[in-house]
């Protein structure tokens, strides 16, 4: 009995506060601002600037490709509830836009590219391709998020988005912005010296998604993806070819891709292949670790 009597005296005097704990939590998440983006590096500058007035979900997780990516059902319903959804421009946004695009709902679809000079996905093609290529001329290039300048322009969207919704939060959301800024321009300078002994350089790359990056610190970028697969027959020989006469003996590929095709060509110009992965949400430290990786690859 006196063992009962006290587990019902410790219940009552930790009840109310695991409620009150509990309450608080939920209101905590209430009062934040629901935002969706597409991609974990977009999560990291919308964390940087929205703080903990934002709760962020990302519709492509860790491990899995834009590419392949389609929506599920609990993430359609849960971007029915939020209040920003940052889109970038990768493949699966066409179809979904329309789906939850509604004049009289509460979303607001806010486009991270505005401002920015969108490259061309056939810019990072095969040379034999140029005047002839009806296929994907014109096609944007989504990968903007590998320039550090154009990650800050970004940013500058987001924190102008957030002040529209939340306008409560100026004052924290720009002090956010600012640290934001700095450390990207801070990234930039420092991408620059480290790839300055490699300039004009050019990386063989499976997928090409680093055509910013390569624009911005003055190097080339040539893919092994034709129309977004792998080379077979005569294009598999024309780019073992090139790799070649280029001395080519590193081949990168995303770790979200299969390694197989690449694996294939590495052996053929007796290479190796080394992962990148531009979708990390650890931003900066990638960056430096993707730096360092083409630096000693090419300096080899």
């Amino acid at each position: 009995m006196k063992a009962n009597r006290f587990k019902i005296i410790i219940f009552y005097i930790f009840f109310p506060i695991i409620l009150c704990t509990n309450i608080q939590a939920f209101e905590n998440i209430q009062n934040t601002v629901p935002v969706f983006v597409s991609i974990m590096p977009q999560a990291y500058f919308v964390e940087r600037i929205g703080g903990n007035r934002v709760s962020i979900d990302v519709l492509v997780r860790p491990g899995k490709s834009p590419g392949t990516y389609a929506p599920t059902p609990i993430q359609m319903i849960r971007l029915g509830k939020a209040k920003l959804f940052f889109r970038i421009g990768v493949p699966f946004e066409k179809a979904l836009i329309p789906k939850i695009k509604n004049p009289s709902g509460k979303l607001e679809i806010v486009d991270t590219r505005e401002g920015i000079h969108l490259r061309r996905m056939s810019d990072s093609r095969h040379d034999h391709e140029g005047e002839n290529d009806k296929h994907s001329f014109g096609n944007k290039d989504p990968h903007i998020w590998l320039n550090p300048l154009y990650a800050k322009k970004q940013g500058e969207t987001i924190y102008n988005a957030l002040v529209k919704v939340d306008p409560a939060g100026k004052t924290m959301y720009r002090a956010n912005y600012d640290a934001f800024e700095k450390d990207m321009d801070a990234l930039h300078e420092k991408l620059k010296n480290s790839l300055s002994s490699i300039k004009g350089e050019t990386i063989f790359v499976f997928h090409p998604a680093f055509g910013y990056f390569t624009d911005a610190y003055g190097l080339k970028q040539m893919a092994v993806e034709i129309e977004g697969k792998a080379p077979k027959g005569k294009e598999l020989a024309m780019f073992i070819k090139k790799a070649k006469k280029n001395n080519v003996h590193v081949i990168f590929v995303q770790s979200q891709f299969n390694r197989g095709a690449a694996k294939q060509i590495a052996r053929a110009i007796s290479g190796v292949v080394v992962s990148l992965d531009p979708l990390s949400k650890d931003f900066i430290k990638n960056m430096y670790d993707m730096t360092d990786k083409i630096v000693k690859a090419l300096k080899k």
